[in-house]
């Protein structure tokens, strides 16, 4: 069983009670203690005798104003300054207990003392009430903030799996597009696309439960897709694929490089007579990001409503999985149209 951080599992609370507790007996120790008359210890006595009554009153009153906080019940000043004046009032009698029995100065005489006493201890919880409401507010602040974190993470991770269940539907219907077409054509052909297909469908299925995925399983699911579509275009199709070194554990979200390939194909081989070559180049850049390029020959024309969301959704799930450093940025130059992807170093 995995235990938590000692600091996690300590008890802050009794922590600084005490430390606070235990700071009038020692304020008094450096006020009464002479190298020559030493420590007077009847005084230290009666200090830590209303160190315990604080103790007691304290994490009374601190039950009280956590169980109006808890319930969400207003703290109003004049429930304040009521509970103050009842601490103090509480208090002192105690603290006069003490001096009957210990009498650290003699017998007490006449009650010329009990305002200066009552206001003191008024003033002692006043300083604790202020620091205990403090911590308070800014322990509610910190678990606000951690739940409104998690409620951000659950929310950003439906949206990561709702755009990759896009993704895939979209993927498997024209991959059996094409294997309709080629069915009635070559059924060796349309069982080896078949193979490759369900290749590419577990991949798609295991992949589809991470937000990220390595490069070189992400590429490996490429060539066998585009296997598929070699059976399809035979010659009309031309690939290469270069992937620099040291890359293939940088992490991309699932499927995404898959989509610009299916446009690559789409665009490019299927619109034109003599098909296109489709390259797909990986490099680190001098800044330390990875640039992914998928390019084909072609020029960029009115994408469908289809093209656009897929396009659209692989923005979001690089923002999402990756973050605000990663981006998507299509361009067309010198007859070839580029699908870029930038990814930072850290992915």
């Amino acid at each position: 069983m995995n235990q938590r951080p000692l600091p996690v599992r300590l008890s802050w609370y009794w922590i600084l009670q005490l430390a606070g507790w235990n700071f009038l007996p020692l304020l008094l120790v450096s006020m009464t203690f002479t190298p020559n008359g030493g420590l007077d210890r009847g005084s230290l006595a009666i200090a830590y005798w209303g160190v315990a009554g604080g103790l007691v009153l304290s994490h009374l009153w601190r039950r009280f104003l956590k169980h109006r906080i808890a319930n969400h019940i207003r703290v109003t000043w004049k429930t304040l300054a009521l509970g103050l004046f009842v601490l103090s009032a509480i208090h002192t009698p105690i603290q006069y207990l003490g001096y009957l029995i210990i009498k650290p100065f003699g017998d007490v005489h006449g009650v010329a003392w009990l305002p200066s006493a009552l206001l003191f201890w008024w003033g002692v919880y006043l300083v604790w009430t202020i620091f205990y409401m403090l911590v308070a507010y800014l322990r509610r602040t910190t678990r606000l903030e951690a739940e409104a974190l998690q409620l951000e993470l659950a929310a950003r991770e439906a949206e990561l799996r709702a755009l990759q269940a896009q993704v895939n539907p979209h993927f498997f219907f024209n991959s059996m597009n094409s294997v309709r077409a080629l069915v009635y054509q070559d059924q060796d052909a349309a069982a080896q696309m078949i193979d490759q297909l369900a290749s590419v469908m577990r991949y798609a299925l295991q992949s589809g439960h991470h937000d990220t995925v390595p490069l070189a399983a992400e590429i490996e699911a490429v060539q066998a897709y585009l296997s598929i579509e070699k059976i399809r275009f035979e010659e009309r199709m031309r690939i290469s694929v270069d992937i620099g070194p040291g890359l293939d554990h940088v992490r991309i979200p699932p499927m995404s490089l898959q989509t610009l390939v299916e446009n690559a194909v789409k665009y490019g081989v299927e619109a034109s007579p003599t098909g296109s070559d489709i390259a797909i180049l990986a490099r680190r850049n001098d800044d330390g990001t990875v640039r992914i390029e998928i390019a084909n020959h072609g020029a960029i024309a009115p994408f469908t409503n289809s093209t656009q969301v897929g396009l659209a959704n692989t923005r979001k799930r690089l923002a999402l999985a990756i973050g605000v450093g990663a981006q998507l940025d299509l361009t067309e130059q010198g007859g070839w149209v580029r699908a870029i992807l930038t990814i930072p170093e850290t992915a």
